[in-house]
């Protein structure tokens, strides 16, 4: 059951249990457990290098690119992230280690991401938890948001997706060890509140009994029609 954080009508973020299994977390941990790991702060913009100080993997080894092609597939296919972010495309996946008082300091992520004419706009970032949350102490995912600041450090296997304008961090990790896979998405509909209502429509017509055939016609057009108006 995915968990939908708002606070006076405006909406937060999405908590996505179980986009991993227990049983793929672990694999994913073995296998990662097996890659190089360099300074992340090769991956950071301008700013962000101030102020990110943790370790990432190397993903372009094979063994990598089946670990990143593997993290995706779950990702990209899970049925709540592709009913709210509406994905269009899906930046490369990153596989991030934080530990020993690493953390990354507050930041917004690039508008803009990517190179060589695969670049995407960031409409949503998320963060898919792979280390147990009792096995490290701090690395929670801290945003400042409208309403307010939140943190999330969730069981393994779960996402959360969170607009990637707002301000956040990865608080100092100063015990064990924080495992975590992070991207980037540029929804067809680049707009958090069209993004939202369509994603309200199709839990009512998911809720809808059968026999309610009448209504369940009415809410199709209605939402293949905001769609029409609103996609890029």
């Amino acid at each position: 059951m995915q968990i939908i954080l708002k606070l006076n009508g405006v909406l937060m973020y999405f908590s996505v249990p179980d986009v991993l299994p227990p049983e793929d977390v672990n694999r994913v941990r073995k296998k990662a457990a097996q890659l190089d790991w360099a300074d992340g702060r090769s991956t950071a913009g301008r700013t962000a290098k101030t102020v990110k100080s943790n370790l990432q993997a190397d993903l372009t080894s094979d063994l990598g690119q089946g670990l990143h092609d593997f993290l995706m597939k779950a990702i990209s296919g899970h049925s709540l992230v592709k009913r709210s972010a509406r994905p269009k495309r899906f930046s490369r996946l990153l596989l991030s280690r934080t530990e020993g008082g690493g953390h990354y300091g507050y930041h917004v992520d690039n508008a803009i991401m990517g190179r060589d004419g695969h670049q995407l706009r960031t409409d949503l970032s998320f963060t898919l938890f792979l280390s147990d949350p009792e096995s490290y102490d701090g690395g929670e995912l801290n945003m400042m948001l409208p309403a307010g600041d939140f943190d999330a450090k969730p069981a393994a296997g779960t996402l959360i997706l969170y607009p990637s304008g707002a301000l956040h961090q990865v608080k100092p990790v100063t015990s064990g060890s924080r495992l975590a896979c992070v991207g980037w998405i540029e929804s067809r509909i680049q707009r958090q509140d069209q993004r939202e209502l369509l994603f309200d429509l199709e839990t009512v017509r998911a809720s809808l009994q059968s026999g309610q055939n009448e209504q369940r016609l009415v809410i199709d057009k209605s939402i293949s029609n905001l769609i029409r108006m609103w996609a890029g």
